[in-house]
């Protein structure tokens, strides 16, 4: 069997397809970029079979980063879907060879239409590339497939290049991880981008004073359940005690009946601050091996979160 060395040999030459498509980032490239970054309108994606596929993609990624498009199968297209394109829509066009029927029939229509016209081919000279107003260059040597057949090699480099455009728009629109948010509200990732440590605060607020004593530290820590009370002195955070620092105090000290809060406590301790991302929190946690945290807003003490909280979200 050479199951192995046809996997290895397949991406060994579609790393090459990539590899290759270093060189067409050129001035074409460029002035696509620029060219949909400018329209008032949006960029159409066409395609054909495995084409259609790759320009669907492309579509998704370009509209969770900040430019929007639509996806528009090139046989639908000459069947009634050219109602989709609007004048300031530039449509772009994916193919293989370039030379297919339906792009053959779609191309003039869209030259009539007015709109600007890109090609995306995986060979110079064709019908496609010959008569778009931008080129888009991902040209490849050979397919995987080993009768130069099944869209492979060509398929990869037109994704690669999509991202690549993708992402220079992303680039230039400045679009941010908190446009990113209201792209993707929702599962894990939006959670991890617009979730909040005011979203997930604990409506307890544990706290004693310095001068508490240790009846009444270990009250509060029991009665409000997350494990340690913030230390305030005034308005302002001293430190905090935890179920380990009350452990250690127990193994330092057979009489403890005269201690109190500032004896035991940890100053100094690991703040959030209020409108920070929830999984800034539970980074900040994981770094210093703590469970709870103090949440901070205007440098005062606002609350305190829990591991588990952040975890129930399950933004992890």
């Amino acid at each position: 069997m050479n199951t192995k060395k046809w996997a290895i040999d397949t991406i060994t030459l579609e790393m090459k397809a990539i590899e290759r498509l270093v060189a067409f980032v050129d001035d074409d490239f460029e002035a696509t970029v620029d060219a949909i970054l400018n329209t008032k309108g949006r960029l159409i994606a066409s395609g054909v079979g495995k084409s259609a596929i790759i320009a669907s993609k492309i579509v998704a990624t370009l509209n969770s980063t900040g430019t929007p498009a639509v996806f528009m199968h090139a046989a639908d297209a000459i069947h009634g879907d050219l109602g989709t394109i609007t004048p300031d829509d530039i449509v772009l066009c994916i193919s293989k060879s370039g030379n297919t029927p339906e792009i053959k029939v779609l191309v003039p229509l869209i030259r009539s239409m007015g709109n600007q016209l890109v090609s995306m081919v995986s060979a110079p000279g064709s019908y496609l590339e010959e008569h778009a107003d931008y080129r888009l260059k991902a040209y490849v040597d050979a397919e995987a497939c080993p009768y130069n057949l099944a869209p492979t090699s060509s398929s990869t480099a037109h994704l690669v290049m999509g991202d690549a455009l993708a992402i220079c728009l992303l680039k230039l629109r400045g679009f941010s991880s908190d446009d990113f948010a209201r792209f993707h509200p929702g599962g894990s990732l939006g959670k991890k981008l617009y979730l909040r440590v005011s979203d997930i605060i604990r409506r307890e607020r544990p706290l004693v004073a310095p001068s508490s004593n240790i009846d009444a530290v270990i009250l509060e820590i029991s009665s409000k359940m997350l494990g340690a009370t913030a230390v305030l002195d005034g308005e302002y955070v001293a430190g905090i005690v935890t179920d380990g620092d009350l452990r250690r105090m127990l193994e330092r000290n057979k009489d403890f009946s005269r201690l109190k809060a500032e004896n035991i406590m940890s100053r100094n301790p690991v703040t959030a601050d209020y409108d920070d991302p929830a999984i800034k929190a539970f980074n900040l946690m994981e770094e210093h091996s703590i469970t709870q945290l103090i949440v901070l807003r205007n440098d005062k003490y606002a609350g305190m979160v829990h591991i588990h909280d952040i975890l129930r979200e399950g933004i992890i």
